[in-house]
């Protein structure tokens, strides 16, 4: 594990006692001064997940990375859902998703590295996208980022 990064490192150890809780871990990041890092964990699962599974998660998480004793010093936990914006990392995000809008940040392809448009499906090593009217196929290993759009429906209808 030495040449992995912290937070991959984290994500080995977090993930099978997420799939043990019935959650997906989604992503780890780890952020600020080597001497003081904050974990970020997200996680997921089918229908979202609420305060009471982010709260219980929290203590596992935590009984978890002390267990293993993976970071140097004091670190700081946060443990959340992805949000509105979820990364997407895995094919079967691409998937699971499919018929929404995602953001994705691409090695260059044709000139161009941003792409944002409506999933379509996942064919083997490749994701299709609806950019505008307009179908593009981009490889999974060119993708550097990419996450869903957000949409929130504040309603539009008239109040009497």
């Amino acid at each position: 594990m030495e040449d992995a990064s912290l937070a991959e490192q984290l994500e080995l150890l977090i993930e099978p006692v997420a799939s043990q809780h019935g959650l997906e871990l989604v992503a780890v990041e780890t952020v600020g001064s080597s001497g003081n890092p904050i974990v970020r964990v997200f996680l997921d699962r089918e229908g979202g997940i609420g305060l009471d599974v982010i709260a219980k998660a929290s203590t596992w998480v935590s009984e978890t990375l002390e267990a293993a004793d993976p970071i140097d010093g004091k670190y700081t936990l946060e443990v959340s859902s992805p949000g509105i914006d979820r990364p997407l990392r895995k094919l079967e995000d691409y998937e699971r998703f499919i018929g929404q809008t995602a953001v994705l940040k691409t090695r260059p392809i044709e000139g161009r590295s941003s792409f944002t448009g409506r999933i379509v499906g996942v064919a083997g090593e490749t994701i299709e996208i609806d950019v505008d009217g307009d179908p593009v196929t981009i490889p999974v290993n060119v993708i550097k980022k990419a996450h869903l759009k957000g949409e929130v429906d504040f309603g539009t209808e008239d109040k009497e």
